[in-house]
């Protein structure tokens, strides 16, 4: 009974050095905090959400519609971000193997030349003389030894080591996704960003050619003038330098259409020299009657980017939970079945079947400082996706507020800009009548003039502003990808 009594108390001692090893394991650095979200946008009522209106209810203009469509199937950033989802989830795959024992069809074939002076020579010698083996059993010199079979290796695991893995795995599938979902909506945003630019750039040649008609009939009328004795050579030259001004502002805008068209072609995916359609006119387009912002919760549901930092943050959790458990010990099952024999023509007699198991626990010792590394550098890449997490909410609150107050206040520069414009078109029919009627000098008529073609001018800018503001909330608000 006594001879019982070491080991025991000697596989207890290793017991308890495993445990104590394996029990000094480091804790996270990272802390939680809240985030504390406001519960409105700055006083602005809480409403629906317009990021969950689909493309073709937001945007009214089919031939938008079609390029957005265009754009979606050609772009190469948005098929490069598909790409980045299908090697995620080629990582998933990995890592679901991982928790599944191996399967390898295995045949090998080797030599020894043993010693004179060794125990495996010394034993092989010793076989070969014994009255008890029939010639098949004899050993060769040099000893051979033939394998063909089936070898396994399974990891169990015990502490969800793997489960973490794979959950870590999974959550970068999902981030993967909700970054396609996101480089989608800008996307989107970008195209009709480009498009609404185009048609204000369309809007601005049409005022331009417009004035152009005007002042080069305004310019006739003065040189006749001049010839009666009604005018001077200086009121002739200022409507001809009038002229030339929004003449060189035709081709200045003509330029700008041509670029633009260029750079919309390109984040289409395709030829510059491809021409850009056109729907309806920026003065036709239609917002949306009500715009809704929702309240900061939606945006977390709504947005793909923080549902994307959102799903990194748990993929970078559940990696630091990884490296932890790499601190504990590990079991390891191999198993095996096949033919082995030391010649190759007895490698399939019936005889030659074998088969095995082996079982292992792994603790590690001598690479500590290697799990240290590996553990220090998950937790520092989970306080980077926390930091992320929370930067892009700021962000996007941030964006909101901004797009919203655009609307709000462009809304008011487009219907003071009208009013504009309505007043100075009639200041030019007044100045015009008091010129010819000799009330007026021809500088209050190259002023009129002048005043209502910036006035049509900021209008139209103040129209693509509205729009464009339209356009980014509702990207801020997730819109965009279904």
């Amino acid at each position: 009974m006594k001879r019982y009594i070491k080991p025991l108390i000697g596989g207890m001692l290793m017991t308890g050095i495993v445990l104590g090893f394996s029990c000094r394991i480091p804790s996270s650095l990272v802390k939680k905090q809240p985030l504390n979200l406001p519960e409105t946008y700055s006083g602005i009522p809480d409403t629906l959400n317009i990021g969950a209106d689909p493309r073709i209810v937001f945007f009214k203009d089919a031939t938008l519609i079609g390029l957005i469509d265009i754009a979606l199937a050609h772009n190469a950033d948005l098929q490069n971000t598909i790409q980045k989802v299908m090697i995620a989830r080629a990582s998933l795959l990995t890592q679901k193997g991982l928790g599944l024992p191996t399967l390898d069809f295995f045949a090998s074939a080797g030599f020894d030349k043993y010693g004179k002076y060794t125990m495996s020579g010394v034993g092989n010698f010793d076989t070969n003389l014994s009255q008890n083996i029939d010639k098949n059993q004899k050993v060769t010199n040099p000893a051979q030894d033939f394998f063909l079979g089936l070898k396994s290796n399974w990891e169990i695991d015990l502490w969800g080591k793997i489960k973490s893995r794979k959950k870590a795995a999974y959550a970068r599938v999902l981030a993967s996704e909700k970054g396609r979902q996101w480089v989608t909506t800008q996307l989107v945003a970008a195209v009709a960003s480009y498009y609404y630019e185009l048609l204000a750039l369309d809007n601005r040649l049409e005022i331009v050619h417009r004035n152009i008609a005007l002042q080069e009939r305004a310019v006739e009328v003065v040189k006749a003038q001049k010839e009666a004795g009604r005018a001077t050579s200086l009121a002739v030259q200022q409507f001809s330098a009038q002229l030339l001004q929004t003449q060189s502002l035709e081709y200045e805008t003509s330029l700008n259409i041509l670029r633009l068209e260029n750079e919309l072609n390109t984040l289409l995916g395709r030829y510059a020299q491809t021409p850009v359609p056109r729907g309806i006119t920026i003065r036709q387009q239609q917002l949306i009657s009500q715009i809704h912002a929702g309240i900061p919760l939606s945006l977390l549901t709504q947005r793909p980017d923080i549902q994307q930092a959102e799903w990194e943050l748990a993929a970078s959790k559940a990696d630091v939970d990884a490296a932890r458990k790499a601190f504990l010990p590990a079991l390891n099952i191999t198993p095996y079945v096949g033919f082995n024999a030391f010649k190759l023509p007895l490698l399939l007699a019936n005889g030659s079947l074998a088969y095995g198991l082996l079982g292992g626990l792994t603790q590690p010792l001598m690479n500590r400082y290697q799990l240290k590394g590996d553990f220090a550098i998950a937790d520092a890449q989970q306080q980077i996706a926390v930091n992320n997490y929370k930067q892009t909410i700021l962000q996007a609150y941030e964006e909101v507020i901004s797009d919203l107050r655009g609307i709000e206040h462009y809304k008011k520069i487009v219907a003071l800009n009208q009013s504009e414009v309505e007043t100075l078109t009639e200041a030019v029919a007044t100045s015009n009548d008091l010129y010819f009627s000799g009330y007026a000098s021809y500088l209050e008529v190259i002023t009129a003039q002048k005043g209502v073609l910036e006035a049509e001018l900021k209008r139209t800018i103040a129209q693509k502003e509205l729009l464009l503001n339209t356009v980014n909330l509702y990207r801020s608000l997730g819109g965009g990808w279904e």
